[in-house]
């Protein structure tokens, strides 16, 4: 598993709030690679993974976006039945926790999944790179 660093950002759930964040980091040039976004209770939560994240977080600042960072991993997957569920059944055998996961699809080519644990060490010892 690649190691990386997770963006989260919780706001207030209101129209352009993506599209604000989205700007300010494209016009830095900063590629989003992965994303989450939801919703509950009227706050948004978004998650994810960029191309640069000194670049991303000076950027997040600057607008005034509050943010933590969170160490991740990035799994790169074929993308077909089952590919997933090997890899997070081996970390719950190994009593790992998944604080958080998502994924994107390249189509036929493979998929990335996009996740945070407990236990990183761990995690890393049972999924490999």
């Amino acid at each position: 598993m690649a190691k990386t660093t997770q963006l989260v950002l919780s706001l207030k759930s209101k129209p352009g709030v993506l599209a604000g964040i989205s700007r300010a980091l494209a016009d830095a040039r900063v590629n989003i690679l992965s994303l989450s976004a939801a919703e509950a209770a009227g706050r948004g939560k978004i998650r994810m993974t960029v191309s640069n994240p000194v670049v991303a977080k000076r950027t997040l600042r600057k607008a005034r976006i509050r943010f933590v960072e969170e160490p991740a991993f990035a799994k790169r997957l074929r993308n077909k039945p089952g590919a997933l569920a090997r890899i997070v059944e081996r970390l719950a055998r190994g009593r790992v926790n998944i604080r958080s996961a998502y994924a994107t699809t390249t189509g036929r080519g493979g998929a990335t999944v996009v996740i945070t644990v407990s236990n990183a060490a761990k995690a890393r010892k049972l999924i490999g790179s």
